[in-house]
């Protein structure tokens, strides 16, 4: 594996005052030893100089907040930027790294980083020129009218998988296992593995289970009867979608994360048990 040695860095912050604290403690921690850029929202408000976080040109990208703030800047990148998340947020699976640590881990990785690399979905609208984000969690198709359902059928590679009456589907990335997916009863998957899950939402047929199938196959929704749908991705990019709409669902690009420890299963339980085991 490559070793990175840094000498910009980018840092993107919620902005809530607890996050500012921790920025301004990583701002002291790089200063002098490499060039920093502050994301043009945080900047703004603390009065100094900023770029968007599309404009940036880091080695590495440092996200102050919860998996919301790194699904922001995944979605903002133009190029392919490993993620660094603090987690400010409750529970943080994608921000790895607590307040508490924040300083001694990025003094680490001022001396050199290693990539990891995370499989992302490619949404589209058959026949329609829609430019979407590429799904770092998930891609939902969800009725648009709670309480009422969707008429739905999915294909893999054209060849029928299933007909369903639902509240809707998720198309999950590994990485996404553990999000909504997750509280669908979807399975958890190592982010090593190259799938997409398919897990429907509240499906009314007993046999409906969730499916894990080959991530290079392409997926297809097309929505069945007259109730319109929202087409959302990662909880942040919403499109509404009508009857006959196809939905594709492919391999996208990846996202780049900086490399902390290999102990995926270990960090999951441990975000994943109750208040009452801690």
């Amino acid at each position: 594996m490559t070793v990175i040695l840094p000498k910009r860095i980018g840092m993107v912050c919620r902005g809530e005052a607890e996050d500012v604290l921790v920025l301004h403690r990583l701002m002291e921690c790089v200063n002098e030893r490499v060039e920093f850029v502050l994301d043009a929202e945080i900047a703004d408000k603390l009065n100094k100089h900023g770029e968007k976080i599309e404009a940036m040109a880091v080695d590495f990208l440092v996200c102050i907040g919860g998996d919301g703030t790194i699904l922001r800047a995944l979605h903002s990148l133009k190029s392919p930027t490993p993620v660094l998340g603090i987690n400010m947020g409750a529970i943080g699976f994608l921000a790895e790294v607590q307040p508490g640590n924040a300083v001694s881990t990025l003094t680490k990785l001022l001396d050199g980083f290693e990539v990891e690399q995370r499989e992302r979905l490619s949404v589209a609208i058959k026949g329609k020129e829609v430019k979407m984000p590429y799904a770092m969690n998930e891609a939902v198709v969800i009725t648009s009218k709670p309480g009422k359902m969707l008429h739905f059928a999915i294909f893999v590679d054209d060849e029928e998988l299933e007909k369903l009456r639902a509240d809707g589907v998720i198309f999950a990335t590994p990485t996404g296992s553990t999000a909504y997916a997750m509280s669908a009863g979807g399975p958890i998957v190592d982010p090593k593995v190259d799938a997409t899950l398919i897990v429907p939402i509240a499906p009314f047929k007993l046999s409906a289970k969730p499916t894990v199938v080959d991530i290079n196959r392409e997926i297809s929704l097309d929505l069945m009867g007259m109730k319109d749908a929202e087409l959302v991705i990662d909880g942040r990019f919403y499109r509404g979608i009508g009857k006959e709409d196809s939905i594709s669902i492919t391999r996208g690009e990846p996202a780049f994360f900086v490399k902390l420890w290999n102990k995926h299963f270990l960090k999951l339980r441990d975000k994943l048990r109750s208040e009452e085991e801690k």
